[in-house]
């Protein structure tokens, strides 16, 4: 069984875990099916927008897809939860990421 099978057969009984579900995209990433990660990070992130690490990575996707502009408002985003939040290792390395693409 295949890390992406058994992530979505833990999803059966709890379909809302946040943690569960970004790591299935981060599987999914891995496998190239990059809609569906985004799919899941955007629907993680509506649900649980303090789920700081899944800002990250869909900004990266995002970068993968030259949607620049999109990468930009989710690392944007990401780093007001991390400020919220008082996580300030997940705010630099948002905002390295979005300086890295606006220079």
């Amino acid at each position: 069984m295949s890390r992406i099978e058994k992530l979505l057969e833990y999803l059966k009984t709890n379909d809302k875990d946040s943690f569960l579900q970004h790591a299935l995209a981060l599987e999914y990433i891995k496998v190239g099916e990059d809609e569906e990660a985004r799919r899941l990070f955007n629907e993680l992130l509506l649900r649980e927008p303090t789920y700081v690490g899944s800002y990250y990575h869909l900004g990266k996707l995002l970068e993968r897809q030259a949607n620049y502009d999109k990468a930009i408002r989710i690392y944007t985003r990401g780093m007001e939860e991390a400020k919220r939040a008082g996580d300030n290792h997940a705010f630099n390395e948002l905002q390295m990421a979005k300086e890295e693409i606006e220079e």
